[in-house]
């Protein structure tokens, strides 16, 4: 069943353009606290949401929904998407809301759902909420509607958590460390928790005004954060985005690492300590075929899903796997938190940094990347990918490859574009085997 409002991570768009408007947004509540009514008891819900002007119209719209339907509404304010999965589990609440649309620009906002257990909501669980959106809302009864409340120390518990993921034995005494908070949901956590346990701290994106989140700052604009730890003589920069739940790591040199580099770190790290399960570390098919040969030296493995954190955890949760993420830096650590978490996973990276003692430079450089080459392109209609002349090309490039590198062709979830990815030890090959193919798509979407 195709889904109308949900994407691979809940409902995003333009605010105040449909489905991201103040009706929407209260009929989400209004059909999610249906949804989970399930019981006698006083239902509650978690609400949070990130730095964005339009947070404050969607978070009132979606306490009228869910008060409406009978539902306890529990507000924590700014807070990272990580830290509403968490409190909503810690709090015995029967849902949790995300009000955010992570890395985009702050015109955009978006729902993220999570279910009781802190895990953002199964495919069954959003049609079932759709369907409910369509339909007339069952309302409570006049003495049955839902109280508001905030809680003020939201932040201090989220800090308490993260600080705990932190090895007892370490401390982040005398070491510099730039945080850049994207202006978003972690301007005023990810400091503190650093600060508490040692740090010297410098700040970049800590001043949001619900229009700057992620605006030339945070994980997907890291030049500011390059510039200020050579500036500032840092050991290293930390960079989320605009609800946290995404890290980018820059080392002392002002170079940008990646996802990949870090979840080999934290894996090469796991398993020295004999913590890491499943014998290496799940990726999507996005990840640098540089990690894959890098684990497998060390005798550990790479297991690949579809593009999108979702896919990264369901194949954690049901292979046994504690490690896993993106190269993009949604990194999920399933030992500590449902989702991906920034700060956690700049914890352990901070951890292995003070164990090896060592220049960021040459603690966070576990490989060598093979040449990786994407490009997207845009059509109007039909399915390109069907094509024959497509097929031919794509085939041909396999063969070409021949096991020295790899190609990952796919539409984009979001926008009518077919992303043309290849990787190899050649990268003169890679770009003419890339070029080939997009040239194919392009005849056959014209």
């Amino acid at each position: 069943m195709a889904r109308k409002y949900f994407g691979t991570d809940g409902i995003r768009g333009l605010t105040n353009v449909r489905p991201m408007t103040a009706e929407m947004a209260m009929k989400v509540g209004m059909a999610a606290g249906a949804h989970f009514r399930r019981g006698d008891h006083r239902h509650r819900v978690v609400i949070g949401k990130d730095t964005r002007l339009s947070g404050y119209m969607l978070e009132n719209a979606m306490v009228a929904g869910f008060t409406s339907v009978g539902m306890d509404v529990v507000l924590v304010g700014p807070m990272p998407t990580p830290a509403v999965a968490m409190l909503t589990h810690s709090m015995r609440a029967d849902l949790g809301v995300m009000i955010s649309a992570s890395h985009n620009p702050f015109a955009d906002n978006g729902i993220k759902l999570f279910g009781p257990d802190g895990y953002k909501l199964s495919d069954a669980d959003e049609e079932a909420i759709e369907a409910l959106i369509e339909g007339e809302p069952q309302l409570a009864q006049a003495g049955d509607i839902g109280r508001a409340r905030r809680v003020e120390d939201a932040r201090g518990r989220y800090i308490h958590f993260a600080k705990s993921t932190f090895a007892e034995d370490l401390t982040l005494d005398g070491l510099k460390v730039v945080i850049d908070c994207a202006n978003g949901a972690a301007y005023q956590v990810a400091p503190s928790a650093l600060w508490e346990l040692g740090a010297e701290v410098v700040t970049i994106g800590v001043s949001p005004n619900g229009k700057n989140i992620n605006d030339g700052v945070g994980s997907t604009a890291p030049d500011t954060l390059c510039e200020s730890v050579v500036a500032s003589g840092a050991a290293i920069g930390i960079a989320l985005d605009g609800d946290a739940d995404r890290l980018i790591v820059v080392d002392e040199k002002g170079k940008v690492i990646d996802g990949d580099q870090l979840m080999a770190l934290i894996a090469a790290g796991w398993a020295r300590q004999g913590r890491l399960k499943g014998g290496g570390l799940v990726a999507t098919v996005m990840s640098n075929l540089g990690l894959e040969r890098h684990l497998s030296a060390q005798g550990l493995g790479l297991v690949r899903t579809s593009v999108g954190d979702r896919y990264v955890l369901e194949k954690m949760r049901s292979s046994g796997y504690n490690v896993g993420g993106e190269q993009s830096g949604h990194i999920i650590l399933s030992d500590y938190a449902t989702t991906g978490d920034g700060l956690v996973a700049a914890l352990q990276v901070l951890g292995e940094l003070v164990r090896a003692g060592a220049p960021a430079s040459e603690v966070l450089h576990r490989f060598d990347p093979l040449p990786q080459i994407l490009k997207n392109v845009r059509f109007k209609g039909g399915k390109p990918l069907e094509d024959a002349r497509v097929k031919e090309a794509i085939a041909a490039a396999e063969a070409e490859l021949n096991g020295n590198g790899r190609l990952v062709i796919r539409p984009s979830g979001t926008e009518p574009v077919i992303r043309v990815m290849a990787e190899g030890d050649d990268r003169g090959q890679v770009e003419t085997v890339v070029d080939r193919i997009c040239d194919a798509v392009r005849e056959a979407a014209a």
